[in-house]
């Protein structure tokens, strides 16, 4: 497991979605945010408000779920992320399997977004001076996280612009560590360890229920004490 500054990957990437939904802070009047950069920006207002309204609701994983399906997936090329993260094995999966692949990720990425709403804390965001280039279609938008008592950390987002002319994220680069090749190779270590696709769709999707049914547990042992 890669070690960023004293946390494992997946800290950091919580860190880094903690570190999106807490762009409220950043004072954008410092500097002109460009579109790419506006849709972290929107994305995170969003997210914050909801998150501070519904904190009681954190725990229930179906909840999260919507969080995902109506916050973060519209501003997010999951497409693209699949695509990028499984690699030759994509080009080789039939259609089913992608769409199942798709949908068990999505509930893996579910699930941290799950852990990270938890711990949300004291977090700001630096964004660096870029230049957007209109005929670039693929473009990095730097930032630093700035945690207390804390060295600053390092996050670029990749997006790229749609057909619709819509900018969306497709990776998440943390230290120099990206989101989509750390899972890439361990998805490919998977896959061959594990004998095909197949296997890796069912492992993800045995995981996903077992998160599943950790938080419906959770949300019956919380239910006496709001009654």
């Amino acid at each position: 497991m890669n070690k960023i500054k004293g946390f494992s990957f997946n800290s950091a990437l919580i860190a880094t979605i903690l570190a999106f939904l807490s762009l409220s802070s950043f004072n954008a009047s410092a500097i002109e945010l460009n579109p790419a950069q506006q849709v972290i920006q929107e994305t995170s207002d969003l997210l914050y408000g909801i998150i501070q309204k519904d904190k009681e609701r954190l725990n229930d994983r179906s909840y999260i779920l919507q969080l995902v399906n109506e916050v973060i997936e519209p501003r997010v090329d999951l497409n693209k992320v699949s695509k990028l993260v499984l690699g030759k094995y994509w080009r080789k999966a039939s259609t089913e399997q992608k769409t199942q692949f798709q949908q068990e990720f999505k509930g893996l990425l579910v699930n941290t977004y799950a852990t990270a709403f938890k711990e949300f804390g004291e977090w700001t965001v630096h964004f660096l001076p870029m230049t957007l280039d209109g005929t670039k279609k693929r473009i990095t938008v730097k930032t630093e996280i700035i945690q207390p008592s804390r060295p600053p950390i390092a996050v670029n987002y990749r997006m790229a612009i749609n057909k619709e002319g819509q900018w969306k994220a497709y990776d998440v680069i943390i230290e120099g560590i990206s989101m989509v090749t750390n899972y890439k190779a361990s998805f490919a270590r998977t896959i061959k360890k594990r004998g095909g696709l197949d296997n890796v769709i069912k492992q993800l999707a045995e995981k996903n229920k077992r998160s599943q049914a950790s938080s419906s547990q959770l949300a019956l042992e919380e239910a006496p004490s709001k009654s």
